[in-house]
């Protein structure tokens, strides 16, 4: 089981209130985490990434073992301690301005 950290505003959409956990059929990437999030919690199709594209939305970024991987393919494989369930994926809602 991989575990994912949701921002707040995602949470509430997704009527969990704390991380939730995902199973992945095959290799454990950034894309196959995110089809089996939404695929759990229908409702936050199209919040993390685009419909169509499959691409990140501006303003949310990923992060795993202190590492940003917002700007990896969404093929690329997670780190084993994610993999592996000690280290959550986090999914940010970034900020903009200061």
């Amino acid at each position: 089981m991989i575990r994912v950290v949701l921002p707040h505003h995602l949470r509430t959409l997704a009527q969990v209130t704390s991380e939730v956990e995902v199973s992945v059929d095959g290799l454990a990437t950034q894309g196959a985490v995110l089809d089996a999030l939404e695929s759990l919690y229908p409702m936050l199709r199209g919040t993390i990434r685009d419909h169509v594209t499959k691409q990140r939305r501006p303003f949310i970024r990923f992060f795993a073992c202190g590492e940003d991987l917002s700007l990896e393919p969404n093929d690329s494989i997670l780190p084993d301690a994610v993999i592996k369930g000690t280290e959550p994926f986090r999914i940010i809602g970034a900020m903009a301005g200061g």
